[in-house]
């Protein structure tokens, strides 16, 4: 973990404004926002976190803890944090040829900091992505060949942050 001083250096390298570096130190100085579960067919759990000095949790097996794992051993990311706070995402809904604005509160899977970038990141099951993507066109899709969660990207946007969207397909198989 960056010491205060590494995080202001880190911060002014990226020349973060001070909204952005605000909402990352409020970030890395909360605890999770919620405890994890397990769902239906998943299992939680914790991974004891050398780089981070404290214990992460994740809540599918198959999905955050591989991505615990990347994140954990690799050298580009200087720290992340699990279940951070809630952020309040907004979305237009159509109904009958009018638009309303929609908000509600959301709570990403991590944070990450790397050494050139900060993020949200929401890490799900491919199948659940084309559910999701289906079922809320307007928030879940497809651009470029990756994942995107406009409201996440819209609140990030705001501190020249990013959100990213991920899938278990990104993951290594390393079981052959």
């Amino acid at each position: 973990m960056m010491s205060p001083s590494e995080f202001e250096e880190w911060a002014a390298r990226l020349n973060l404004t001070e909204e952005a570096k605000s909402e990352i130190q409020r970030i890395r100085q909360s605890p999770p926002s919620r405890r994890v579960g397990g769902g239906r067919n998943n299992v939680s759990g914790r991974y004891s976190s050398k780089k981070m000095g404290a214990t992460i949790q994740f809540e599918s097996h198959k999905v955050e803890l591989p991505a615990i794992y990347m994140m954990e051993f690799n050298d580009n990311i200087l720290e992340y944090y699990d279940q951070p706070p809630q952020i309040k995402v907004n979305y237009f809904q159509s109904k009958k040829d009018e638009n309303r604005k929609m908000a509600y509160w959301y709570t990403a899977d991590f944070f990450v900091i790397e050494k050139e970038r900060a993020y949200w990141v929401e890490w799900k099951t491919e199948e659940e992505l084309i559910k999701k993507s289906q079922d809320k066109p307007d928030r879940y899709f497809r651009k470029n060949g990756r994942w995107e969660f406009a409201p996440g990207k819209n609140y990030a946007t705001q501190f020249d942050l990013d959100f990213l969207v991920r899938s278990n397909s990104e993951i290594m198989d390393t079981s052959t």
